[in-house]
């Protein structure tokens, strides 16, 4: 085998072994310390009682199709999709959430490669809310189960 090739099998693989574990990186985790893990069933139950849904999304994932009664606080992430992620490099205005940090309140996005919810509800724990649901399943759990959007 001449060099030339050797090269570039070696630099096949190494993009192979990143790709691969750039994807694996990028799933959250399943569960949350601190949060209670609910589904679509469930958020259309809290919101029918009043408690807020907040979609982290970008505004024009908001503006497209949202949860219906969803109020849009976007999650700006610059930080490493994982669970040690540095959120100082993030923003995301706390000051819209409701001022009540005892009341409950449901963090969404997209689902298990979207980390804004995840991210959202690690923040906001860390600001004192105490009672915070963190729909994993998002939008399209959400969607699927035919509950109505705006």
């Amino acid at each position: 085998m001449n060099k030339q090739i050797l090269i570039r099998l070696m630099s096949a693989l190494a993009l192979t072994v990143g790709m691969v574990a750039t994807s694996w990186a990028a799933e959250t985790p399943a569960t949350l310390a601190g949060t209670k893990l609910v589904n679509a069933a469930d958020v259309k139950k809290l919101l029918d009682s009043g408690v807020p849904v907040i979609d982290t999304r970008v505004a024009a994932e908001y503006a497209e199709k949202t949860i219906k009664g969803a109020k849009s606080v976007p999650y700006k992430e610059k930080s490493a999709k994982d669970t040690g992620f540095d959120a100082s490099q993030d923003q995301f205005d706390l000051s819209k959430l409701p001022a009540d940090k005892a009341a409950p309140l449901v963090f969404f996005c997209n689902s298990g490669e979207c980390w804004k919810s995840y991210k959202a509800s690690v923040v906001a724990q860390k600001a004192g809310y105490s009672k915070i649901q963190w729909f994993r399943g998002g939008m399209p759990e959400w969607v699927k189960a035919g509950l109505p959007t705006q």
